[in-house]
């Protein structure tokens, strides 16, 4: 069984109605307010620019780090649209999964000819 399978499904079909409809090349804001509008036309709930901050001897410090979106209080969703996936921001989806105690992440980079190449799902 693969954790939270179906609603996976879903955030991806969301990011690649976004994909289908505006392609790449466009700014990585672009394509975050056009997934929550997505997400939102899904009745699929979600918080976007969470913070996360680091617990540091037993007190939590703000530390500047926002998770893109936090959808169903169980999946973390990244979006980029870059390039290149850099193992940078592979790093920064597993450290927003280590400091938020959420198992699943997905990295989603739009700047790609066709998406299913630039979806990256990550599991702590």
């Amino acid at each position: 069984m693969i954790l939270y399978e179906e609603l996976r499904h879903q955030i991806i079909g969301a990011a690649m109605n976004v994909h289908m409809e505006l392609g790449p090349g466009l700014l990585e804001s672009a394509y975050k307010k056009c997934f929550e509008h997505e997400l939102t036309l899904r009745n699929i709930q979600f918080r976007m620019e969470v913070s996360l901050p680091i617990k540091y001897k037993g007190i939590l410090l703000e530390s500047g780090y926002k998770m893109d979106f936090v959808v169903e209080e169980k999946i973390v969703v990244e979006n980029k649209a870059v390039l290149k996936m850099h193992p940078v921001f592979e790093s920064q989806l597993l450290t927003h999964l280590k400091l938020s105690g959420f198992r699943v992440g997905l990295l989603i980079n739009y700047n790609v000819p066709v998406l299913r190449d630039g979806i990256i799902r990550r599991v702590l």
